[in-house]
């Protein structure tokens, strides 16, 4: 009992998660299909013809090469689009994301900055 009583008020974060210094805000998002499974911390970015979220890639040429939001949980999008939440803003540890292509994540970081969505390094 004593364990419980000395938990009250504290928050744990996982490794995707910094803090929450900058509160959170969520959305949905459609994730397209045919991408296999999407782990949680997926940096998305948005298909302009669709309004689909795919890994982002500064490579395309499709409205996906921009950030957009991250990936609240691991999805499995093979089989169908699903519909999703997504993070809009908060501090998130850079070294729990992914992002497609031959990027790094500092590559997108200056457009998540300018979305509310800001990385540290994890200690």
């Amino acid at each position: 009992m004593f364990k419980l009583v000395s938990d009250v008020g504290e928050q744990k974060f996982d490794e995707l998660i910094f803090d929450d210094k900058i509160p959170f805000v969520t959305k949905s998002v459609v994730l397209k299909q045919g991408q296999g499974v999407l782990v949680r911390g997926a940096v998305l970015g948005i298909e302009t013809a669709t309004g689909e979220a795919i890994l982002v890639d500064s490579a395309a040429a499709d409205g996906s090469q921009e950030a957009d939001c991250i990936l609240a949980d691991t999805i499995d999008t093979t089989d169908e689009s699903v519909t999703y939440v997504a993070y809009a803003s908060g501090r998130f540890n850079r070294k729990a994301l992914v992002v497609g292509g031959s990027d790094d994540v500092e590559v997108h970081e200056g457009r998540l900055r300018g979305l509310g969505i800001y990385l540290k390094d994890k200690m």
